[in-house]
């Protein structure tokens, strides 16, 4: 086979990025034993298919290498080509495979060889035989090895999915879940289908002439398209919020385990009401956590706070220290606690059998999505990851079993806690302890 120039060979603006793993592993081989498998190109040496071989043998300074030359009567035809060789690989997330799958698509029935849903797959109008006849769905299924149904979802997932939110996805855990992904492509679908329709209004606008239509439409598009992706966002960052708290979950159950078969480490504090306590970055005050003497101690700009109802509720300052505030409580105190709280509400979370309220002095959109948490410390879990991000800060006027301060030091958010029951203080502040291995610190005051 011939050998062209590397600095010859074009790359295409489509090609997926090379995986940095791989070419090293490339590199390693194609030292020891030469290229084994050539690189194809098209007679303009657009490269075709290799990029991952191309790439190694340029970092190993080659400047010549190895190609197999195909002729090709237009840019689909090669781009088809380019398509196949990628789905052959293995390594391709399920996000990268589904656009593929559309592009191929799209290209195969440009050229004639898709046949469209009503279309006669071997004859034309008239009677004219067509040769080759259209391919089906079941047919395009089939060639890259996935039945109609998985084919026919990955290909919603890359039409639907709006284009800044898989940039988003790419390269997180959720690339690799089809069932995630198609619940993102399905978000904010009502909103799709008005663009799509105003996309056809604005054809037919354009081509009467009638400018006002078309600029009516136009803004129709736009808004629709930012309405979609925000309501993406928001699934994405649900799933996201889901995945990690399940994840934390299960090494909290480490980590509980771990406690059960190693003595205590540390003493267990012996703390009093009215005493504040400093836990790393965190603040734990024993008492009333409705008294001034505790809300003197909250920042100003807290993303999240948490609570849980309780028959002595007087929180509802909580909603002017915390951007929202997340109220946990079982099925019969909804209405009650509705009538009497004076917070604004935004909506209500089921989350398994728990209730969770939302409320906040700002318009917060709801996750579309249900929510599949177990237990309070997976709860916890998903409103912070929902809600807040690293180094936010937390209110919490409830100790509870420490759920919300083991929470915060594992995710990296600073927790403002505390409770009028000294033995749940004792017991949270002692569980910190044994998670980080340090002492916390009775404050002073002066």
């Amino acid at each position: 086979m011939p050998e062209v120039s590397v600095n010859q060979i074009r790359i295409g603006s489509n090609r997926r990025p090379v995986n940095a793993h791989k070419v090293n592993e490339l590199k390693e081989s194609i030292k020891t034993n030469g290229l084994l498998n050539p690189i194809t190109v098209d007679q303009n040496l657009t490269l075709v298919a290799g990029l991952h071989r191309l790439t190694a043998c340029k970092l190993l300074g080659l400047e010549a290498i190895e190609c197999r030359i195909v002729n090709y009567q237009d840019a689909d035809q090669a781009r088809l080509a380019e398509i196949d060789e990628n789905l052959i690989r293995n390594e391709l997330e399920p996000l990268e495979r589904s656009e593929l799958w559309l592009e191929r698509d799209q290209i195969l029935e440009r050229m004639g060889l898709r046949a469209k849903a009503g279309d006669n797959q071997h004859t034309l109008k008239g009677g004219a035989t067509i040769s080759p006849p259209p391919k089906r769905t079941i047919e395009l299924a089939k060639e890259v090895g996935y039945s109609e149904r998985t084919f026919q979802h990955g290909k919603q997932i890359a039409k639907s999915i709006h284009p800044d939110v898989k940039q988003m996805i790419k390269g997180t855990p959720l690339a690799d879940s089809p069932t995630i992904l198609l619940k993102i492509a399905r978000a904010g679908s009502k909103e799709r289908n008005l663009a799509e329709a105003a996309q056809k209004a604005l054809e037919l606008a354009q081509t009467q002439g009638d400018k006002q239509a078309a600029f009516q439409q136009t803004q129709l598009i736009a808004e629709a398209n930012k309405k979609q992706k925000e309501l993406q966002i928001l699934a994405f960052k649900n799933a996201m919020a889901e995945r990690e708290a399940k994840l934390a979950l299960k090494k909290v159950q480490r980590q509980v385990e771990q406690v059960i078969e190693q003595p205590k480490a540390n003493a267990e504090p012996v703390i009093k009401v009215g005493e504040e306590w400093m836990l790393g970055r965190h603040l734990v005050y024993c008492g009333d956590t409705y008294t001034s003497q505790f809300r003197n101690l909250l920042p100003s700009d807290a993303a999240l706070a948490i609570a849980t109802v309780s028959s002595t509720w007087q929180h509802n300052y909580l909603v002017d220290e915390a951007r929202v505030v997340a109220v946990l409580r079982s099925e019969g105190q909804i209405y009650d606690f509705y009538k009497h709280n004076k917070m604004p509400f935004q909506y209500e979370l089921l989350v398994n059998n728990l209730y969770v309220g939302i409320f906040s002095h700002h318009a917060i959109v709801k996750p579309q999505s249900s929510i599949h948490i177990e237990g309070i410390e997976g709860v916890v879990n998903y409103l912070i990851n929902f809600y807040t991000s690293p180094n936010n800060f937390i209110i919490a006027p409830f100790m509870g079993n420490g759920e919300i301060l083991a929470t915060c030091e594992r995710l990296g958010r600073i927790c403002f806690i505390g409770d009028e029951n000294q033995q749940l203080v004792n017991r949270g502040v002692m569980r910190w302890q044994q998670l980080t291995g340090k002492l916390a610190k009775k404050m002073v005051s002066v």
